[in-house]
């Protein structure tokens, strides 16, 4: 494992992007145990696009336009949906008390599906892991497995980071509603602004 691998894995892992945003509005909305299950569950939303990339499927997704197409804007629509739950107070930034928890199952779902339909994942994995596979290495596979699982640990951990340091804010922000209002509308404008990225996006 080099370090080119890790340095590029912490800067795709850091860039703001779908899982970053859901594991923030979790960590102000709900707190940090919710922030941890975010996190986790947008790690977990990276297991199919890897096990595509090192089965191959990823190179079928990238040679049929239709299966990119229809695995590209059902994640539009998914990302269209939480910025109107977000807009709603029914989303991702719902301040909730412990009396009302939103439960563990629910966070994951959501956060696995934000990952799972993004069909550039899959690509990202199928282009950027056999890069640092050797030529000669006796199992490409395993090596490719074993990078995915520190590209995997890494995400979790950076995530981590991100959800708790939302938290860690949380009381200033949910103790203001006109902030709260503002970031519900900024929020939203992420999601769309991520949503009309990932349209707009070729194989």
């Amino acid at each position: 494992m080099t370090p080119e691998f890790l340095i590029t894995s912490l800067i795709v892992v850091a860039s703001p992007g779908t899982g970053v945003l859901i594991t923030l509005a979790a960590g102000l909305s709900r707190g940090a145990r919710a922030s941890l299950i975010a996190a986790f569950g947008c790690t977990l939303g990276i297991l199919p696009h890897m096990a595509a990339a090192i089965s191959g499927l990823a190179a079928l997704l990238h040679a049929s336009a239709l299966a990119f197409e229809f695995i590209k804007y059902l994640g539009v629509a998914y990302l269209l949906y939480m910025a109107w739950q977000v807009l709603k107070e029914k989303g991702a930034l719902t301040v909730e008390t412990d009396s009302v928890p939103k439960s563990n199952m629910q966070v994951i779902v959501s956060s696995v599906l934000a990952n799972v339909l993004n069909p550039k994942l899959s690509i990202f994995f199928f282009a950027f892991l056999p890069q640092f596979v050797g030529k000669d290495e006796a199992t490409p596979i395993l090596q490719m497995t074993e990078l995915s699982l520190v590209f995997m640990l890494m995400t979790f951990g950076v995530f981590v980071v991100y959800g708790l340091f939302a938290s860690s804010v949380r009381n200033q922000i949910i103790s203001r509603p006109a902030i709260l209002a503002w970031m519900r509308r900024t929020f939203a404008a992420a999601f769309v602004l991520l949503g009309a990225r990932l349209a707009l996006t070729e194989r």
